[in-house]
């Protein structure tokens, strides 16, 4: 887990320095924003294997740098700071698609876990897609892992990376009811109990996007009282 490209985009320097310091000791190589027009550049400009990123910085506010990242096709994970105050920012930043939050003031030593969690996690799923590049076909839905893409009926997806990520969740456990609180740790990991409610905003999202009526879905169903699941026709099948 040594050897990391990090982004630090924090206008707080003592915060900063603090952070660099301690993912230097861990050897990773780290570059530090100190506000949120730099913070967006250099997010965009290059690839990294993690941003933390504050989410209320001077220039660019760190929600719109979250949702820019996001807008692009190359999957990042993001690690948000944020006050104890601000709750909404929590649920928006996680809704965009941020993997995990810490609540300023926060412990050096709970930080550090924190990344350690998103690099052990990032580094199971790359092992996991590695390992399971076929295609999905779930009746008109066709999933690709490899290019990170989904089309029902020939017609192109445009997902997020984290609507990506739930759907392919349920693409390869098809009929598996799983509860909200399973999905959260299954697709958003470490750190995000209590956000239930992330987990249905990203399901509505998805049955808008792939069902022909979203008030009546036919792959994304609600098992009442218990979850939800990928409804597999009997025409499911791997390529």
């Amino acid at each position: 887990m040594e050897n990391k490209n990090i982004l630090v985009v924090e206008d707080e320097q003592d915060i900063a320095e603090l952070i660099r310091l301690h993912l230097v000791d861990r050897g990773h190589r780290v570059t530090v924003a100190r506000d949120g027009f730099n913070g967006k550049k250099l997010a965009l400009l290059r690839d990294w294997d993690l941003i933390i990123l504050d989410l209320r910085l001077p220039g660019v506010d760190g929600l719109d740098i979250c949702r820019e990242i996001r807008s692009t096709a190359c999957y990042v994970p993001i690690l948000m700071l944020t006050s104890k105050s601000s709750e909404l920012d929590r649920v928006l930043g996680l809704e965009l698609g941020a993997d995990d939050y810490v609540t300023k003031p926060f412990s050096v030593l709970e930080l550090m876990a924190r990344v350690k969690a998103i690099f052990r996690r990032t580094g199971t799923h790359s092992d996991q897609a590695a390992a399971s590049q076929h295609r999905l076909r779930i009746g008109e839905l066709d999933i690709d892992p490899a290019t990170r893409s989904a089309s029902i009926g020939g017609k192109s997806v445009d997902l997020t990376a984290k609507e990506f990520d739930l759907l392919l969740h349920f693409a390869r456990n098809p009929g598996r009811v799983y509860r909200r609180s399973e999905l959260l740790d299954g697709v958003w990991g470490y750190g995000h109990d209590g956000y239930e409610h992330t987990v249905n905003s990203h399901i509505n999202r998805l049955r808008a996007k792939i069902e022909a009526d979203s008030a009546n879905p036919e792959y994304i169903v609600t098992v009442w009282g218990v979850g939800y699941k990928l409804h597999a026709p009997r025409s499911a099948s791997l390529s």
